[in-house]
């Protein structure tokens, strides 16, 4: 321990804090005696890993922030026109649960037994093959399950998609997301300042007294166009339908509906136990709704 600053004052040391430097060279183990093995997975080829997941990582974090997600409107329970769709990477899974043999009566199986047994393949995968080789062609077992579960994925999810499609175009229904974009660019372009317009409330609601409104409200059509016939979500609202349609063709629609998406309502609306009079009264009821 030195005291002061001269050259020749002899330094004690208590205790030695210098890193030692070392001599000898880490060099790597030899694996050319292992086939297909080149180098130690902790941690080099575990490293390696672990860079390449965090690039990826960060590119979906990009992508995630430059393209905001679509919304639709507010969930809406009462709004039956409304098809669900889960996000695509569940598509296939979606697709598989619509047929006969893995719904119904079997969906135990399509939904607990069939993915336990994909599951319970790809962790016996690699017991099943314990093969060095790194070409996919000499290792049959492996290569045979990946391109049939390969195969399967892309089929599954392709068809629900196309479906998806087909549904939108029978029913005329547009997405929930795009409509909503579509009336928030039109705003922003009217210069709403990007807001979803609301919907034309119409004409006001005619003979709110009359006999016919309370039959309305125990009735399947309010499920789609409201209480108030302002419409759900996107619905045609029926405010000023008398203008359009006399009480006979308020009766058609009500028995055969209208194409392209408005089912038939009277056998839901017998189901709800409403008799022949009780639809008769709210279709006059509806036919009373006009502007002036």
């Amino acid at each position: 321990m030195a005291h002061g600053h001269k050259s020749d004052e002899k330094i004690v040391y208590v205790g030695d804090s210098r890193v030692q430097k070392k001599t000898e060279k880490l060099i790597p183990r030899d694996y050319t005696a292992y086939p297909g093995k080149s180098e130690a997975f902790v941690p080099n080829f575990l490293l390696k890993e672990w860079m390449v997941g965090a690039v990826v990582l960060v590119g979906i974090l990009v992508l995630v922030m430059a393209e905001p997600a679509p919304l639709g409107y507010p969930a809406d329970p009462l709004n039956t026109a409304f098809i669900p769709m889960p996000d695509w990477y569940f598509l296939f899974m979606y697709q598989l649960l619509k047929y006969p043999y893995t719904s119904g009566d079997y969906v135990v199986f399509g939904t607990l037994i069939l993915p336990g047994l994909l599951f319970g393949g790809l962790m016996l995968a690699p017991f099943l093959d314990t093969g060095k080789q790194r070409r996919f062609y000499r290792r049959p077992m492996t290569s045979t399950i990946m391109f049939l579960s390969l195969i399967a994925v892309i089929h599954l999810t392709v068809a629900s998609w196309m479906h998806y499609q087909h549904e939108l175009e029978d029913k005329n229904i547009i997405p929930e997301h795009i409509k909503r974009e579509e009336e928030m660019k039109a705003a922003k372009g009217a210069g709403g300042g990007g807001a979803a317009p609301k919907p034309a409330a119409g004409a006001t609601l005619v003979a709110q007294d009359d006999p016919g409104y309370a039959v309305y409200q125990k009735a399947s059509c309010v499920s789609c166009h409201a209480k108030d016939l302002k419409g759900v979500s996107g619905m045609p609202a029926l405010r000023g339908i008398g203008d359009k349609h006399s009480k006979d063709e308020i009766m058609s629609i009500v028995k055969n509906g209208k194409p392209p998406g408005m089912p038939a309502q009277y056998d839901a609306n017998k189901s709800k136990g409403l008799t022949d009079a009780e639809i008769d009264q709210m279709v006059t009821w509806l036919s009373k709704q006009k502007k002036e």
